[in-house]
């Protein structure tokens, strides 16, 4: 079962909004509802739910992506 509902954090100001995370593709850039910055993931992480939400993207859930 994959959890597709994950909390973004923004690094920058710390404004938390809950995402639907697509299941066909990683989300690589992300704007931010609270300050408007550009967010991407941390390196070695493949989109910014593995580096800023409270759940890994469904590859990561899976094993898909690895």
């Amino acid at each position: 079962m994959v959890d597709l509902d994950s909390v973004v954090t923004c690094p920058e100001c710390g404004h938390r909004a809950t995402e639907i995370m697509p299941t066909d593709c990683c989300l690589y850039f992300y704007d931010c509802t609270g300050c408007g910055k550009l967010i991407k993931p941390k390196p070695g992480d493949c989109c910014v739910f593995c580096s800023y939400g409270t759940r890994p993207c469904p590859p990561k859930q899976t094993g898909a992506c690895d």
